[in-house]
């Protein structure tokens, strides 16, 4: 029986509330998106920390920044210096991953995708990992920080309201209202690979 995917930003959260907030769900797999595994504000999220920690609390940890994170070292998946959240997801190692996770959900892990942005429409976990699974027919859910996990469709339904984009329905163009709402806010938050003070600042992608 397929079991949701959740996803997670860890933020400034202590150790402690962040594996109380993944015990709530009951998760047994952190699958960390982040391109880069460190944390330069938060040293607990720190690769080697953070899976130690995890695996005191009997939480596998799984690193997929290579396949699933922003910063692709690809140079095809930048348009004008800027990641293109499409390029990448059409990147063989991606899709290859997005299985990965939807073979776990099915074999009944309780899988929940990492990154470090505590607000879930500021994050490609949502914008491009997520929506990837919910394209492939995976139910997701977003844990927010203060523990409600939200239903991917209801995290959607606020980025109509964050972008303005007009939400149509399924007879009027649903599928492109979405598309147009994804990629205002990905041009809002995308990585820019020329803009090397904005990356030494955002650690996690």
């Amino acid at each position: 029986m397929t079991t949701d995917i959740f996803t997670i930003g860890h933020s400034a959260h202590s150790m402690g509330a962040f594996r109380g907030l993944l015990g709530r769900h009951r998760i047994d797999v952190v699958a960390d998106v982040r391109s880069a595994p460190y944390s330069g504000y938060n040293p607990q999220f720190n690769q080697g920390a953070l899976r130690r920690a995890l695996a005191a609390a009997g939480i596998k940890y799984m690193f997929l920044g290579k396949e699933l994170g922003a910063r692709s070292a690809d140079p095809l998946c930048y348009v004008d210096g800027k990641v293109r959240y499409t390029r990448l997801a059409d990147k063989p190692d991606f899709k290859r991953a997005i299985g990965r996770l939807v073979t776990g959900a099915r074999k009944g892990y309780r899988i929940a995708i990492m990154c470090a942005e505590k607000e879930p429409l500021e994050c490609h976990r949502t914008l491009l990992v997520a929506q990837a699974l919910d394209e492939a027919g995976q139910a997701v859910r977003h844990i927010l920080a203060d523990g409600v996990a939200e239903r991917h469709a209801d995290t959607m339904g606020r980025l109509y309201e964050l972008t303005g984009v007009a939400r149509r329905d399924m007879f009027m163009g649903e599928r492109e209202s979405l598309r147009e709402a994804l990629m205002v806010q990905e041009e809002r938050v995308a990585y820019r690979a020329d803009n090397k003070a904005a990356a030494s600042r955002r650690v996690a992608g």
